[in-house]
């Protein structure tokens, strides 16, 4: 687990300044603060940062070179399958001197090129110099559980980890007006694009290539859409869920350093921990956030199976100035505002672990993949959802938030919107209302997925729900789990994002899914006889935050609440319009709903006073 970065001159004649080269590298050390690494030649420069978990020896130095010379890589993530490689590598006659999975990783490129790559069970974002071809790689992973930015420009070709590398190189940080757009009504930016100009991810799942010419060429390595179509029938799903995914645990928990668990005390982390117990796993260690809510909190359960598991228990809760002072910290990792508003309390946790373990494991991708989210719900029967919408001026729901928000969202008349905006806390026809914004985003990308998950399950809007969420919704919280965890030097893993367990789940027939009151109907089957009955039964929590008390009630952000209501957020066009004194009286009130109405803003707020200006003294914003 690393911070990666790089530099390529598209003008061959151009050397690298090795001075940016560094800068760029630095701004990434809490992500690798055991080693760190350069590779320059001529107008190519690589920078690495290592966190050291697989051969923790100076053996896996990075950036790594070739036996020949000819590639030099530069590796975020791990391979967890990359011993089954050695004795093939050998037979071929290559000599594995380490015990790394990044020369594995280097040596199959050698030997088969981004063939090699479904071959992969890890989690990988990466760059391989050519030196023969004078010829630039960078890849990710299939889900995007490693980010990869990059920017053309001035004729130069910058990549890194985080955003943040790119500007204190030089790439100027403007916000993009579809980037602002989408963040308002989506939540977060998808697909390629970013909230800022001329930055971009790398796709999940692609590869792209930079030629000394200049020529770019991107290609889809892997298609979760064609692994669904192609996969064959599942016999006996229950088994086959247990053993698939006690197949990836093992190899998630490959590493030379102790691993702990991010356990809520929900059914999805809850069943990595009983899972490991069952696979004899021992010294196992978890870490929980708490809440005083009760209606927030799960620590009891958490606390509850760790005793009878015979597992370690550690627990914090968060308030005041320290919840305060992670959320601006969490910005500054982030490089986004935040958006799941669980970041500062992951931050904490993970900094809470750090000096124990290295590597913890999370539950993240069971709602997405399973049918985890009450939201899906609204989507069996639309018919139903609009007639709810029809009588919802009679008052009869709005005295309830849920039944406030399924009202407003039954508004939506067409089934792609309700695919694109069901994960929304606010809706278009409420963003125009309260903010005077009636403009809606583009979306180009989510429309394109959206396009791909009808001719999946045509005439089937919650497994549409679900793939659009596989390619959206999810990759905003791998990346919030890579920048939280990371930010405290911990690697992050996520047992349920193994390939064959996304593929084959997609697969599946909607009862899997979809039967009962929670869903995830196949993990509660497969966990029945591991689970206590407390945690199978109990109701869907998440690490929801209770923001409005916060706001409202805490010494720090009632003063940081005022600075909001003056922030120069609205003095920005886009924004001008929104009465900022209103929607905090409104949240002053007690209106239940106006919490989704502030909390977008008020995040914003904080990274535009913490964030930007570390980067750029005059900010291009639109």
């Amino acid at each position: 687990m690393c911070g990666i970065n790089g530099i390529l001159h598209l003008q061959s004649q151009k050397k690298i300044d090795e001075r940016v080269l560094t800068r760029m590298r630095e701004s990434l050390e809490h992500r690798g603060p055991d080693d760190k690494g350069l590779f320059v030649q001529d107008n190519i420069g690589f920078g690495h940062r290592r966190l050291s978990i697989i051969d923790v020896s100076a053996a896996g130095h990075q950036p790594f070179s070739s036996d020949d010379g000819r590639y030099v890589l530069v590796f975020n993530g791990e391979i967890y399958n990359y011993k089954d490689f050695q004795p093939e590598l050998k037979a071929k006659g290559h000599e594995v001197r380490t015990g790394s999975d990044t020369e594995v990783l280097l040596k199959l490129f050698e030997l088969y090129g981004l063939e090699m790559l479904h071959r992969l069970n890890g989690m990988f974002a990466f760059a391989v110099w050519d030196k023969a071809q004078k010829k630039l790689t960078v890849v990710r992973d299939r889900m995007g559980v490693k980010p990869l930015y990059y920017s053309f420009h001035n004729e130069t070709f910058y990549f890194a980890s985080e955003q943040k590398a790119l500007f204190t190189a030089g790439v100027p940080l403007r916000i993009a007006q579809d980037g602002l757009e989408e963040y308002i009504f989506n939540r977060f930016v998808a697909g390629e694009n970013t909230l800022y100009e001329n930055v971009h991810k790398l796709l999940p799942g692609h590869a792209m290539t930079i030629e000394s010419d200049g020529k770019v060429t991107t290609q889809k390595w892997w298609d979760l859409k064609k692994e669904i179509q192609n996969h064959q029938p599942i016999k006996n799903p229950v088994e086959w869920f247990q053993s698939t995914f006690d197949d990836s645990l093992k190899l998630r928990m490959v590493a030379d350093v102790p691993v702990g668990v991010l356990l809520s005390g929900g059914l999805d982390s809850s069943s990595i921990l009983a899972s490991l117990k069952k696979l004899n796993y021992q010294g196992i260690e978890t870490y929980n956030i708490g809440f005083k809510q009760q209606e927030h909190n799960e620590s009891h359960l958490a606390k509850m199976l760790t005793e009878k598991l015979g597992y370690g228990f550690h627990t914090l809760e968060l308030e005041n100035q320290d919840l305060h002072d992670k959320l601006v910290a969490s910005t500054y990792f982030q490089d986004e505002p935040l958006m799941h508003l669980s970041e500062p309390h992951l931050l904490a946790i993970s900094q809470c672990a750090k000096p124990s373990v290295k590597v913890l494991l999370s539950g993240e991708g069971a709602d997405e993949l399973m049918g985890g989210y009450v939201r899906y719900k609204a989507l069996q029967f639309p018919t139903l959802l609009h007639s709810i919408a029809a009588i919802g001026n009679l008052d009869l729901f709005t005295k309830k938030p849920r039944f406030d928000k399924l009202t407003r969202y039954g508004q939506i008349k067409n089934n792609r919107d309700l695919v694109l905006f069901n994960g929304s806390n606010i809706f278009p026809a409420d963003i125009k209302s309260a903010y005077g914004i009636d403009k809606t985003p583009r979306n180009d990308y989510r429309k394109q997925i959206y396009s791909d998950a009808k001719s999946l399950y045509p005439d089937n809007l919650r497994r549409q729900a679900l793939y659009f969420d596989q390619h959206t919704y999810l990759c905003s919280l791998l990346d919030r789990n890579d920048r939280c965890t990371m930010g405290a030097s911990i690697e992050c893993r996520e047992p349920f994002l193994d390939q064959r367990l996304i593929a084959g789940l997609g697969s599946l027939e909607d009862k899997w899914l979809f039967t009962g009151k929670k869903g995830k109907f196949i993990l509660k089957s497969a966990m029945q006889q591991r689970l206590p009955d407390e945690i199978l039964n109990f109701r869907k929590v998440g690490l929801s935050t209770p923001w409005g008390d916060y706001i409202l009630k805490s010494p720090a952000f009632r003063e940081e609440l005022e600075s909001f209501s003056k922030s120069e957020l609205f003095d920005m066009p886009y924004f001008e319009n929104i009465d900022s004194r209103k929607l905090i009286t409104n949240l002053q009130n007690g209106e239940k709903s106006a919490i989704a109405y502030v909390m977008p803003l008020f995040m914003m707020h904080i990274w535009l006073k913490n964030y930007v200006g570390q980067f750029s003294k005059v900010p291009d914003l639109i």
